[in-house]
């Protein structure tokens, strides 16, 4: 009688060599590490550097003096600043809405399958955002003239008197309407994308229980979008903050009405180039940058709860 005998062991494999596995290690680095060095010299080291400035104060008498947190603290008492701050905020609370509920609109009416022509409208739509914001701003420009340009031509034209969209009573409404033409097509093609990408077979079942069209885009498609609309609420809040080729572009048509403290960013600009504070510059650019952080992360965090 034969007995069977048990399979061998497999015998474990060697360790390979030390100079193997730290060449493997490396291996990770060399596929990322350009990507880690171009970003910390464009990125971090900007910061970096926009910090320590910040700490410092340029004196006619000794240079540079390390003043710790005081720019700071002048930053937190500077009417111009808030003042700056709080006109974008109001920017940011009535073009924002406007701009997202067009772009809304059009990418919904593009999905519905039921817009003649719907490539023409969508290239039509998106083609403002082609347009270099330097060219935009100064068409506009030209055409909200009362002297020279569409609006001074209708009111010679017709004997009206239409506002002049240059006075400071309405050049921020005008600036948003520049905004909105740029952007409303970028923000399109975000909702847009994320509506194609929803299962066409929730729409059928809709259609079996009896839902209608309105059924549809309230209970389907805006929760399964609701991820895009954040994401293009984020850039659009950021970009709110960031204001600042509109109103610099402006200013030699409107300067009356636009002052070089007009945005945040504009007054950091004009602190630095044309008041040479460049610390103080640094102080208010970095209170800035945190500032949208802080909104941008609120409005993330609301966005994205459960059941918002």
């Amino acid at each position: 009688m034969t007995t069977l005998q048990p399979p061998a062991a497999a015998e474990p494999r060697p360790a390979p060599p030390p100079a193997k596995r730290d060449r493997r290690s490396w291996t990770g680095w060399g596929f990322i590490g350009p990507f880690v060095a171009v970003f910390a010299l464009v990125f971090l080291a900007p910061i970096a550097y926009s910090i320590y400035l910040s700490l410092y104060r340029n004196q006619l008498i000794g240079g540079n003096h390390f003043v710790g947190l005081d720019n700071y603290t002048q930053a937190l008492k500077d009417d111009q600043f808030w003042q700056a701050v709080g006109r974008v905020g109001l920017f940011l609370a009535i073009q924002v809405p406007i701009m997202l509920g067009i772009a809304l609109l059009v990418a919904l009416a593009l999905d519905s399958g039921r817009l003649y022509g719907k490539s023409f409208f969508r290239i039509t739509i998106f083609l403002p955002y082609a347009v270099p914001a330097v060219v935009a701003t100064l068409m506009w420009g030209f055409m909200y003239g009362t002297k020279y340009g569409l609006v001074g031509d209708i009111n010679e034209a017709f004997g009206t008197s239409l506002p002049d969209l240059l006075s400071p009573d309405w050049v921020l409404a005008s600036i948003g309407n520049i905004v909105t033409w740029e952007f409303v097509g970028y923000n399109m093609l975000i909702f847009y994308s994320a509506l194609r990408v929803i299962p066409t077979s929730l729409y059928e079942a809709a259609e079996i229980d009896g839902a209608g069209q309105w059924r549809i885009i309230s209970s389907i498609k805006l929760p399964a979008i609701r991820g895009a609309i954040v994401i293009a609420t984020i850039f659009s809040i950021i970009g709110s903050f960031q204001l600042f080729n509109e109103p610099s572009i402006l200013r030699p048509l409107a300067r009356n009405a636009i002052t070089t403290d007009y945005t945040p960013n504009f007054y950091t600009y004009s602190l630095s180039f044309n008041g040479q504070q460049h610390n103080y510059s640094a102080t208010v650019a970095i209170i800035m940058g945190v500032l949208t952080m802080i909104v941008a992360y609120a409005v993330q965090l609301r966005g994205m709860r459960k059941g918002a």
